[in-house]
């Protein structure tokens, strides 16, 4: 067989490519639906929960506001606490078919001090994509009554003993028969829920018998001034696991860290093969117990966090990475960096980190059709948000993207308006096919 010349001069470029540009190969992804869930969407909480749970907000200016509205944003122009609890601010998702979609909402108002009146759940939605609404289905509010938990929760002293987001930072979930399995930035920790939310275990990480935690764990007493962290200490606050990945056949979990683990021998965040990386840890679900297996993600900048991880084909898995801006030229700090990359679990360095086969770029989105009502220009449309925190296979050409809009704080998509969760489907053929 011969080859022409211009393939021939091809082959010929790419194999004169370095390995990394190989490995960092863009493709193409087009949008062809959008829908969104409005910022201001509140749900009643349970019957039996503490009166204190038909407000939320309320310690979210510094000092507690029990007055409704009592807090001005100058940013968004809105005003809390708010009657109700926050439905929005998708923090993970998995397909379940029929443009249905298991979502998890974060854990409140982003952090331990100002998430005490917030109430953890996850919700079944259904996307309408003709008419671009999310509807939910279903919600299953977390509580613990036989009291599993390893530390006192905010509901203590109370029998439905919900949980709060003052309790855990729910990231990621996975279900696994009429269970499931959540991940939580605190601990962080694993917990197994049963389908009516209530806890089974709360699993601490020790993979290979090592003790890892994070500076919000229950446990862990912070460091005087000066002082200094030990090792498996993630070195950020809110950097416990924000993706976790679930094996084809359901029996092993791959927790993935959002920060390094601290080296205190550095004195700085871990790097392995010379790159500032995430421990992704093994949990096999029916041994109940953790693997010695570690495999490390490599982050393009030290900076930057992942925000979901699946698991598509076997052990391919689509991971997002992204900068902490948001918003476009107008922002004091503009969205740069949202990308979302496929990775092989069985493709790794001699050090355990993966290779990254492709990506594509949030920021480059084809528009050909003005599918989306904003945030399209000359045909490119963005996603610019600081927290992309959703990402799964729906079909074998698309994904679904979403974002957690971190209500009311986020403002990525238009100046002075809290962003919106918006859900994107994407049609990416090329891309999930990338060898």
């Amino acid at each position: 067989m011969t080859l022409a010349p211009r393939l021939i001069a091809a082959l010929l470029a790419t194999a004169a490519m370095p390995a990394a540009a190989l490995a960092q190969q863009e493709y193409t992804a087009t949008l062809t639906e959008h829908a969104q869930l409005p910022a201001q969407t509140f749900l009643a909480p349970p019957a039996d929960a503490p009166a204190m749970f038909n407000v939320s907000g309320r310690f979210t200016g510094g000092d507690r506001v029990e007055q409704l509205y009592g807090i001005f944003d100058e940013t968004t122009g809105l005003a809390r606490p708010f009657p109700g609890q926050p439905l929005q601010g998708f923090s993970g998702i998995r397909s379940l078919g029929d443009d249905r979609f298991l979502v998890l909402t974060d854990n409140g108002f982003g952090n331990k001090m100002n998430s005490a009146d917030v109430l953890l759940m996850f919700n079944t939605m259904h996307v309408e994509w003709d008419s671009g609404r999310v509807m939910p289905e279903q919600t299953v509010w977390l509580s613990d009554p036989d009291r599993v938990v390893p530390f006192p929760i905010v509901n203590e002293a109370t029998e439905s003993r919900y949980l709060t987001g003052a309790d855990f930072d729910i990231e990621s979930i996975q279900p696994i028969g009429d269970h499931y399995w959540i991940g939580d930035e605190f601990g962080p920790w694993l917990i197994e829920t049963d389908a009516e939310g209530r806890v089974l275990q709360v699993i601490a990480t020790e993979p290979d018998g090592t003790l890892y935690r994070a500076p919000d764990n229950a446990f862990v007493a912070a460091p005087n001034a000066g002082g200094v962290l030990p090792d498996n200490v993630i070195s950020m606050r809110s950097g416990g696991y924000e993706g976790m990945a679930l094996s084809e056949d359901g029996k092993t979990l791959y927790p993935l860290l959002e920060k390094p683990v601290w080296n205190a021998k550095t004195g700085a965040p871990m790097e392995v093969s010379g790159k500032p990386v995430l421990s992704m840890f093994e949990f096999d679900t029916d041994a109940n117990a953790w693997t010695d297996t570690v495999r490390y993600y490599p982050l393009e900048d030290a900076g930057h966090a992942i925000g979901d991880f699946n698991i598509i084909d076997g052990t391919r898995a689509l991971i997002i990475e992204r900068d902490s801006g948001q918003g476009g030229d107008w922002a004091s700090t503009p969205a740069l960096f949202k990308r979302i990359y496929l990775v092989d679990l069985d493709r790794t360095d001699e050090n355990g980190v993966l290779e990254k086969i492709a990506y594509i770029d949030l920021m480059n989105i084809a528009d050909p059709n003005g599918v989306a009502p904003r945030g399209t220009v000359d045909g490119v449309f963005t996603f610019p948000f600081v927290t992309i925190e959703d990402v799964d296979r729906v079909d074998e050409t698309h994904i679904v993207v979403a974002n957690d809009n971190n209500y009311p704080f986020s403002v990525g998509r238009e100046e002075g308006r809290a962003d919106d969760n918006e859900f994107i489907l994407l049609e990416v053929a090329d891309f999930l096919n990338a060898e």
